[in-house]
């Protein structure tokens, strides 16, 4: 299982790369009062980072929530 992870792991890190060495074009990104001109290809791998890093801080706060509510049902069953 730990091959296959990591093999498929190489192929999707290979098909970012591809992606962004595919578009290189520059574009302007706007977000409140800051301003960046940066390739789209690093623009959309950027925001895919963002998103996954949003999501791991959602589902850690789920964890935590539904381990707190473990302890407490097992303390009332003693």
């Amino acid at each position: 299982a730990l091959w296959s992870a990591l093999i498929v792991g190489f192929v999707i890190l290979i098909v970012l790369l591809v992606f962004i060495m595919q578009n290189t074009d520059s574009a302007t990104v706007h977000f409140f009062a800051w301003e960046w001109n940066l390739p789209i290809g690093v623009g959309v791998l950027l925001a895919a980072v963002c998103g996954g890093l949003l999501t791991v801080a959602a589902a850690t706060a789920r964890i935590v929530q539904l381990r707190r509510a473990a302890k407490r049902n097992l303390k009332a069953r003693l």
